[in-house]
């Protein structure tokens, strides 16, 4: 089923993918660590394989996360890495913002409620939000902790629904991965695959995305 911007009256983001660009991040990092091997590589570039490599592990990862949030586990997961962090006062590691998410979040912002719809734990959910001053873009922020299941399951985005005051229906979830468009589906919400992160195209379509984008320009332009 396309989608039908008429009924949009609120949006929910997930950041990992989205709105920050975390799978860049993790390719340089481990492609820099890879450049003393790079004859192995194609053109003497690591980067592709990084890259088909970060992909290919965040279904796993995900399916580890889900069985986690399943066993009730993954509440005391989060705590106890935001415990090692305060304790060993470890630096917090700097995010980077995708290309176009302070232009699309200002355009949107201006019509609909918008909220944050994270699989993050709270604590490194709100540094990104810190480090690029987006808080107030936001009327509500769920993290991996704020409902008793997190994303694919519905309720972080029924929770975001009724804070911003709006039908599950009536929003719009955008998001990178097959997590993102299940979760919204579940809570009845539309929902917008994006290509800037770790998801496929063809996967986001299997999930039941209302549609697929290359990245937050084609998002803004549609809105514009």
């Amino acid at each position: 089923m396309p989608l039908d911007l008429s009924r949009v009256k609120a949006i929910c983001f997930d950041v990992d993918g989205t709105l920050s660009d975390t799978d860049d991040e993790w390719v340089a990092r481990f492609s820099a660590r890879l450049m003393r091997m790079n004859f192995l590589f194609r053109q003497r570039d690591p980067k592709r394989f990084v890259r088909r490599m970060v992909m290919f592990s965040e279904s796993p990862s995900n399916f580890a996360y889900y069985w986690l949030d399943r066993l009730s586990l993954d509440d005391n997961i989060a705590r106890l890495y935001e415990r090692a962090i305060l304790q060993r006062r470890m630096s917090p590691r700097p995010f980077w913002l995708m290309n176009h998410a302070r232009e699309l979040l200002t355009l949107l912002a201006e019509r609909f409620p918008l909220s944050i719809v994270s699989a993050r734990d709270e604590l490194t959910t709100m540094r990104f939000v810190d480090q690029f001053s987006l808080a107030p873009f936001f009327k509500a922020f769920a993290t991996s902790q704020t409902c008793e299941h997190t994303k694919p399951y519905p309720q972080p985005v029924l929770w975001a629904a009724e804070r911003m005051q709006v039908p599950a229906a009536n929003c719009l979830m955008i998001g990178d991965t097959t997590v993102d468009i299940l979760a919204g589906k579940a809570a009845g919400a539309q929902t917008v695959g994006v290509l800037c992160g770790f998801g496929e195209e063809g996967e986001l379509r299997r999930a039941g995305a209302d549609l697929v984008v290359k990245d937050l320009k084609e998002l803004f332009d549609l809105f514009k």
